[in-house]
């Protein structure tokens, strides 16, 4: 099957809106730092003749997708295996200083969704890896049979906001003293069983979403690399650059805005009479808060439910 059919890029057209300024001189650079499968590379190298694509992913097997994807744009192209808060030196590596565009396209892809392999899904019984990078790090697995019950309450309320996270931490260090824990459906049956009826009845989504989330979190230090990788990859853009963030979670979202809205506010003491150009706002932003897909979008493509779309541009250079 052609992965065109079954990977459709989210908030797509607004992308390439919001980059084009950025993008539409010749020998323009794009970072797609969350290269995936290849489709926003693929309609951004189509829509803009004159620029290089340099795509990262931590994922060997992405990385082989979007290489045959995308190899018809030939020497265009530049893929770096690389998580991404390594963008400055995968940009290094690709022998450059500065980029004219970055897009970061958060979360899990469509590749992980979709092999039931490699447990992602809650849905599916899998083993319990959750690697984006399958070649490194503990897995889902190593971590419910090595972690303290204080450490899983920890991140089930941190990355997965989850209000029964005392009782679903009790409840996987009960069943780990009977065998480890090393498949998705038995992961699914610990915390069905660890949950109340009433809450069952009343609670909208499954019962597992949120602690599947925080595994994938965790194992894949999805929150301190984004700490880390969004003002490394600011710092790559001269001005009049811009960078596009996708994010699938709340909590990504609230450090991009955060971020976002220091990088765009004037930092002058309150009673200057002027503002010192050093003061002055560093980015502005590019929309106002987060776009959302249109219901349109939603109905075609289910997984642009949740994204929260944010955008900037440089403004001044950096000091």
């Amino acid at each position: 099957m052609d992965v065109r059919d079954i990977h459709t890029p989210v908030l797509l057209d607004r992308c390439i809106e919001l980059l084009a300024p950025a993008l539409s001189h010749e020998g323009a650079v794009l970072v797609d730092a969350t290269e995936g499968m290849g489709g926003h590379s693929e309609a951004l190298l189509e829509r803009f003749g004159g620029i290089h694509l340099i795509g990262l992913d931590r994922d060997t097997a992405a990385l082989r997708i979007a290489g045959q994807r995308l190899s018809r744009f030939g020497d265009r192209v530049t893929l770096v295996h690389a998580v991404y808060d390594g963008i400055v030196d995968a940009v290094a590596q690709a022998g450059r200083t500065r980029v004219d565009g970055i897009l970061f396209d958060l979360g899990v892809s469509s590749l992980h969704l979709d092999d039931a392999s490699r447990g992602f899904s809650y849905a599916h019984d899998a083993p319990l890896d959750m690697r984006m990078d399958q070649t490194d790090g503990l897995t889902a697995a190593d971590i419910l049979a090595t972690y303290a019950e204080g450490d899983l309450r920890r991140i089930f309320e941190r990355y997965g906001e989850e209000k029964l996270a005392a009782r679903y931490a009790r409840a996987i260090v009960a069943a780990r003293a009977d065998g480890a824990i090393t498949r998705s459906a038995r992961l699914v049956e610990i915390l069905i069983a660890a949950t109340p009826a009433a809450v069952l009845r009343e609670r909208a989504g499954h019962p597992a979403k949120r602690v599947f989330q925080a595994l994938r979190i965790e194992v894949n230090t999805e929150l301190a690399v984004w700490e880390r990788a969004l003002p490394a990859a600011m710092g790559l853009l001269p001005v009049g650059g811009r960078i596009v963030v996708m994010s699938y979670q709340s909590l990504e979202d609230r450090y991009t805005k955060r971020v976002f809205a220091a990088a765009s506010s004037s930092t002058a003491p309150v009673g200057l009479p002027v503002e010192l150009a050093e003061h002055a706002p560093r980015f502005r932003l590019l929309v106002k808060g987060a776009e959302l897909a249109s219901a349109d979008e939603r109905v075609a493509n289910p997984r642009a439910t949740p994204v929260r779309l944010r955008a900037a541009e440089r403004l001044r250079a950096a000091a």
